[in-house]
């Protein structure tokens, strides 16, 4: 019997690679579920799932919820200059565990791109890498749900804005990627994972957009200021507003486009196409 452990299974993320998991043969009381309020994983428990409390910011929870596993997906946190610390004490706590597997979840090209989000990540990796424990590099691109904001806001306005030209973002959906990791905690399977998915622009997005609403939806093209202020109007505050503007300007020169078809062999099918992605989002 092989134990499975998934961070933050409550998550966006981390709750579809459990179903993934499931859908894949993984008995549920061989997976467990690691939730910062236990309370939000009834319907885990009810499924067999064994449920432990794990908090990144509290390191005393981490021992107890990694006793007996052997394979762990650790779900990158979602609080951005928090992560280093927060995923190091995962990591620590893993090898104290005797986990004898990490996967993460990281960005794609963490070692090269230039994207203000990647240092947390590639940081992280190596912090694995010095355990020397085997581990998998679940390097995702963007997911196509990450414009589901800007998509919903377009459908109002007939704008979607942004500051990446006719850059390519080879996005796949949050299933997909959840998929790819359940399929590499299953193998075992060692190594670095280049994933992405369908590339397309964010005029083909405007496009796509409009085609399936019916309504007159495009593309504007914004300075990478401009564009920063635009996420501070919608509520994000202004440093992290200016990351994701930044980010955004990357796409210009390719830093979130791969002609990578490892996450279709993954997951055995093609990526969840841009009109699947669109339409879901219209159906809400």
């Amino acid at each position: 019997m092989t134990t499975i452990a998934v961070t933050g299974a409550t998550g966006q993320l981390g709750r579809l690679v459990v179903d993934a998991l499931i859908a894949r043969g993984a008995a549920p009381g061989e997976i467990v579920a690691t939730v910062r309020d236990s309370a939000k994983a009834a319907d885990l428990a009810a499924l067999g799932v064994q449920v432990r409390v794990a908090d990144y910011n509290h390191p005393e929870t981490l021992a107890a919820a990694f006793a007996g596993v052997d394979r762990l997906l650790l779900v990158s946190g979602n609080e951005v200059g928090k992560r280093l610390p927060q995923h190091t004490a995962v990591i620590e706590a893993a090898k104290a565990a005797g986990v004898g597997f990490i996967a993460y979840t990281s960005i794609l090209r963490a070692d090269s791109t230039p994207i203000g989000l990647a240092p947390e990540h590639l940081a992280t990796e190596q912090v694995i890498a010095a355990t020397e424990i085997p581990h998998a590099l679940l390097r995702n691109g963007w997911y196509t749900e990450n414009y589901a904001g800007s998509i919903a806001g377009a459908l109002h306005t007939g704008a979607i804005a942004g500051s990446a030209g006719e850059g390519k973002i080879a996005a796949a959906a949050r299933a997909d990627y959840a998929e790819a990791a359940a399929a590499v905690l299953l193998s075992g399977e060692a190594g670095v994972y280049e994933l992405g998915g369908e590339a397309f622009t964010m005029a083909e997005l405007a496009a796509e957009v409009a085609k399936q609403s019916g309504k007159d939806v495009a593309y504007t093209d914004l300075p990478v200021a401009d564009y920063q202020q635009v996420l501070v109007g919608v509520g994000l505050p202004e440093g992290y507003a200016g990351l994701l503007a930044d980010t955004d300007a990357k796409i210009v020169d390719g830093h979130l486009d791969t002609d990578s078809a490892v996450l279709a062999k993954l997951i055995g099918r093609p990526v969840t196409p841009l009109t699947s992605a669109v339409a879901a989002v219209l159906k809400g």
